[in-house]
């Protein structure tokens, strides 16, 4: 399982439910990849928290947005094909583009550390700006790896 990538909307047919993927893993295997993606998405989404401020270098990112779609809240989980896996992330949105960054998204920028050129928009003074990683995907996955011994046991009828 990988922890943090990018999910996309053309991802929509590698969803879990869709017949392509049930077919490609079978039926047992794909219910329980989904529920190890669930219990990933779920950890990743209640460890960040909506507040004013910034939050500490280390912890996970405050969520500043009340936009339902561009928010770090937005993680979706899919099937991947090549190594029948499950792919968990935030979803990646046709936006703006991180400006002299060494990330291209700000998810991966807040996942990972790094800096990038911001822009003011009054003044449209520019300045580099460096970001502690404050990781949110990785921990996740790790606080969650414990629930999934038990996934497959039993789980072929």
């Amino acid at each position: 399982m990988t922890a943090m990538a990018m999910v996309g909307f053309n991802q929509k047919q590698m969803f879990f439910d869709r017949q392509a993927v049930i077919d490609a893993v079978g039926r047992a295997n794909a219910k329980n990849l989904s529920r190890a993606g669930s219990f990933i998405r779920r950890a990743a989404r209640s460890s960040l928290r909506k507040r004013k401020r910034a939050s500490e270098p280390g912890q996970p990112p405050s969520v500043h947005t009340q936009d339902r779609v561009a928010t770090l809240k937005n993680i979706w989980f899919v099937f991947e094909r090549r190594r029948a896996s499950v792919v968990v992330g935030p979803l990646r949105l046709n936006g703006s583009t991180l400006q002299g960054s060494n990330r291209s998204t700000v998810p991966e920028l807040h996942e990972l550390g790094g800096s990038a050129v911001l822009e003011s928009r009054k003044t449209k003074r520019r300045r580099r700006a460096r970001y502690a990683p404050r990781p949110y995907m990785g921990p996740a996955m790790k606080r969650e790896l414990p629930k999934f011994e038990g996934l497959w046991a039993n789980s072929v009828k």
